[in-house]
């Protein structure tokens, strides 16, 4: 997963109450991706070519659902039902790993790797306009847990031994990227005082670009430690 923000820099004081309504309806959203990308890994891991590769997706889809279990604590706590949460909000992320279903086992390497980030990426993000101690559930729910480092170990040695898979995995990657940005922008869109919450201190639209031209460039960086790009 992505480091967060360096520890050295102090983090912004919010002035949004821990209470406000539509923090309630972020952690639901973040509930019902932690769901789907449960339930998306042990489909994915029956690609795997062996009982060491499955075990390890498997690890990767039990922090996902240990994750989704921190978020229903969070969501009950503020009033809202977990499995309604789920309902609400699933088709999208449903939607995103439907446009981004792996044919081969690389790419499903690579998806575990780059989505285990981009889900880092994107709550880091979000968290550092949100009140200390929401940040701190995102933090919890976020920890590192080194399960994907062994997508990257094999996507790199795949790479080593047969260059030629770098340029697909490349545009492979590009697209899981797309496909990320374009579906958190239609959840964002869907929930205005959520959209509202995020990126009320910004006076113009640049400080939602600015969050997406960040994901962006730790992706870059993502993807270079996969040997593609």
């Amino acid at each position: 997963m992505s480091p967060s923000a360096d520890a050295s820099e102090p983090l912004p004081t919010s002035s949004i109450d821990p209470d406000d309504g539509a923090i309630a309806k972020l952690f639901a959203v973040l509930l019902a991706g932690e769901y789907a990308a449960f339930y998306r890994l042990v489909a994915e891991s029956s690609m795997a070519p062996d009982e060491d590769a499955g075990i390890a997706i498997a690890r990767m889809a039990t922090s996902e659902f240990a994750h989704y279990e921190m978020l229903a604590e969070q969501v009950t706590r503020r009033g809202l039902d977990p499995v309604e949460s789920v309902v609400r909000y699933r088709k999208v992320f449903d939607q995103y790993h439907d446009a981004t279903t792996p044919k081969t086992w690389l790419e499903a390497l690579v998806k575990a790797y780059v989505a285990d980030g981009l889900a880092a990426d994107f709550y880091n993000e979000l968290s550092q306009m949100l009140p200390a101690s929401v940040r701190e559930v995102v933090a919890s729910v976020m920890a590192e847990t080194g399960n994907s480092q062994f997508a990257r170990d094999h996507v790199n040695a795949a790479i080593a031994a047969d260059p030629d898979l770098r340029s697909p995995l490349t545009l492979w990657g590009r697209r899981l990227l797309g496909e990320a940005v374009t579906h958190t922008q239609w959840v964002l869109a869907a929930e205005d005082d959520v959209m509202d919450l995020l990126f009320a201190g910004a006076s113009s639209l640049h400080g939602v670009a600015d969050f997406f031209e960040t994901v962006s460039a730790r992706h870059a960086q993502r993807m270079a430690d996969l040997g593609l790009g």
